[in-house]
């Protein structure tokens, strides 16, 4: 429950009913993350017109470095949230050859 709820924005732990259904506090909490990661592919495609003329050229590389750890961790947070949501749908994961 705490890593799910620390995905989501800080007020989500207000909501007492999700604590009570870790399936729709997983649901929800993937569909968070997956805007986030919506997000960041959509500010890596932007970032180099938008905000690249607008800081050192020696900073870009950095700042591009930092997004993509951010997308990684974002995309693997998504993959964790999902499975979680279809573990608590009664679903199996099925390894494939």
């Amino acid at each position: 429950m705490a890593w799910l709820l620390d995905l989501c924005p800080a007020d989500f732990r207000a909501y007492t009913g999700w604590r009570r259904h870790p399936l729709m506090l997983a649901w929800i909490a993937e569909r968070h993350v997956t805007g986030q990661v919506e997000v960041m592919r959509q500010a890596w495609r932007d970032v180099r017109l938008q905000v690249g003329v607008h800081v050192p050229p020696e900073a870009l590389p950095g700042l591009l470095e930092h997004m993509t750890t951010e997308g990684r961790r974002l995309a693997e947070a998504q993959r964790g949230a999902r499975l979680l949501v279809e573990a608590l749908r009664g679903e199996r994961w099925v390894p494939r050859l």
